[in-house]
């Protein structure tokens, strides 16, 4: 006979079902699912920069990126090293920060700040590699 307190334990109450299925409210789906988005835009800015600093290529797009993510840097610093638009998701009713949901704890308290060194040595390399000229790297001087 299998004893009926343990089966329990543990267990949360059943919630109403939500129309998604995943038991969260849809706004909060679609809230992630855009943090996403841009959050995946901005490692791809960063990812941008470092090419461009590693190849002395200079894109089109390079000084909007780094616009972007200077504004963002500026953003996250009078947010006091959050999130900009973590309040936003709890006013949405997410209470799970977006690095929470895909790293773990000690990681996630971190990203951000090493994000940001990697943003800042990526810019300065691209100061000190100058860009490559049409013919190639550019020739010592006399």
């Amino acid at each position: 006979m299998r004893c009926t307190a343990w089966a329990t334990f543990g267990r949360v109450r059943p919630r109403r079902p939500t129309p998604s299925g995943s038991g969260l409210p849809i706004a909060v789906i679609v809230w992630r699912a855009a943090h996403a988005l841009i959050a995946l835009g901005f490692l791809a800015s960063i990812a941008y920069i470092w090419w461009c600093a590693l190849t002395r290529r200079r894109g089109r797009v390079l000084h909007g990126v780094i616009a972007g993510l200077a504004a963002e840097g500026a953003l996250v610093a009078a947010n006091r090293g959050d999130c900009p638009l973590g309040p936003l998701g709890v006013r949405i009713g997410d209470p799970v920060p977006l690095f929470d949901l895909v790293l773990p704890p000690r990681v996630s308290k971190i990203a951000i700040p090493v994000l940001g060194v990697v943003t800042a040595v990526g810019v300065g390399l691209l100061g000190v590699r100058p860009p490559r000229g049409p013919s190639g790297p550019p020739r010592p001087g006399p």
